[in-house]
């Protein structure tokens, strides 16, 4: 394929990521979150990462995801899926031993139907909705739905396995509502465990709350960005505080540099005017790649920024659909071709996805999960994870980021 930037993500850094989450959670097993093509990272060698790292659960939201991995051959680990709408393939992922959450008693009535057809017991987690006030039972509604679903247990339609929540403020530890929603959530694994399921799984936790709330890591801790090496607390602490690398490095090469005068407008609505006669750079990448338009460059603000050669300089005016403006300085020596990096580790002193956020005023979870599939992704270290000739945390951080 032929086309001027992409995404190395390096699969070690995935890997120690791992390492360092078990070791903030040693009492817990690690389900590594990779819904959303692992936050963009790569679904099938994200995951195996992860499990080279420790992890001995994956995380997928759709079912597709989950078949996915066990088409891939991704075999060994057990695999929870947990958002669904109604005829979704919950028969095939039954079949594959894929575990399945139920939110609400139309939900448990698919399941058990899926697998009285497919003839399999299926693995069932019940959600529990603490106060998240999103997808899962209230506490009134696994009340309500608890008899049925261990009828279905009796009949060997389904094996209730697990019970989970998500927290609403788990980014701020000290909230009340953290220690709110873990009392209902001891309240609800209680009632289900005095009814007689064989909870094998309780979890709570995500990534925040793996790093920060050990009260609450239960049996299962289910961390995502962090797998990736972001900080979910970036305000009590950056990726290297919690022993993290990020993975990705978004790289482009300039499509055009030339001179303009000073008084030059630059993108749309001229938001930008060069104050001199100076160097423009021509970035390919732009709002259909997933480079958020939020972070637009202005006369006052500097837009997100990006890394040419030892300068991070900001993005000036407007990122277009698929490029975005650089002025490069008067002094200027790059050239058509040359590298440039819009986020990645940070070590070196570049642009990171956190600074990224920043400028658009939003989350990391959000720069590398909207980058676009059109940018080709090239993974590294898989095969030294794979042969073992590395470790994982010793190579971390060892890509400078231009693989081709």
């Amino acid at each position: 394929m032929s086309f001027p930037a992409r995404a190395v993500v390096d699969l070690r850094a995935i890997a120690a990521n791992v390492e360092s989450l078990r070791a903030h959670a040693p009492t817990a097993q690690v389900m590594a979150v990779v819904k959303a093509d692992a936050y963009g990272h790569g679904l099938v060698p994200a995951s195996r990462a992860a499990l080279a790292g420790g992890a001995t659960w994956l995380g997928t939201a759709q079912v597709d995801e989950a078949l996915a991995l066990r088409a891939a051959g991704v075999t060994d680990p057990r695999i929870l899926t947990w958002l669904y709408a109604p005829g979704a393939p919950l028969g095939r992922a039954i079949e594959v031993d894929v575990d399945v959450a139920v939110s609400s008693a139309p939900a448990l009535a698919e399941v058990v139907a899926a697998a009285r057809l497919v003839g399999r017991t299926a693995r069932v987690h019940l959600k529990v909705d603490t106060g998240l006030g999103r997808n899962g039972l209230t506490p009134r509604d696994l009340a309500d739905l608890l008899p049925a679903a261990l009828r279905a247990q009796a009949e060997g339609a389904v094996a209730l396995v697990g019970i989970w929540s998500h927290l609403a403020f788990a980014d701020e530890p000290d909230h009340a509502t953290v220690r709110g929603q873990h009392a209902v959530f001891a309240d609800a694994v209680h009632l289900v465990e005095v009814a007689g399921a064989a909870i094998e799984v309780r979890h709570l936790a995500n990534s925040a709350a793996t790093l920060t709330s050990p009260q609450v890591h239960y049996d299962l801790v289910r961390p995502g960005i962090a797998v990736y090496g972001l900080s979910p607390v970036p305000q009590l602490g950056g990726p290297a505080d919690f022993g993290l690398v990020p993975a990705m490095t978004l790289e482009a090469e300039l499509a055009t540099v030339k001179r303009v005068p000073a008084g030059h407008g630059v993108s749309y609505t001229h938001q930008y005017v060069t104050p001199r006669d100076t160097v423009l750079g021509v970035v390919p990448l732009g709002y259909a790649d997933g480079i958020p338009r939020h972070a637009s460059g202005t006369q006052e603000h500097a837009g997100g920024p990006v890394r040419v050669g030892d300068r991070t300089l900001g993005v000036a005016g407007r990122v277009c659909m698929d490029q975005v403006v650089v002025d490069l300085g008067r002094d200027a020596t790059e050239q058509a071709g040359d590298r440039v990096e819009l986020f990645g580790t940070g070590l070196d002193g570049g642009p990171t996805a956190q600074d990224w956020a920043h400028a658009a005023g939003t989350i990391s979870y959000e720069i590398v999960a909207r980058l676009s599939r059109s940018v080709p992704r090239e993974h590294v270290g898989l095969e030294e994870l794979s042969t073992g000739t590395t470790s994982a945390r010793a190579s971390v951080g060892t890509t400078d980021g231009s693989a081709r």
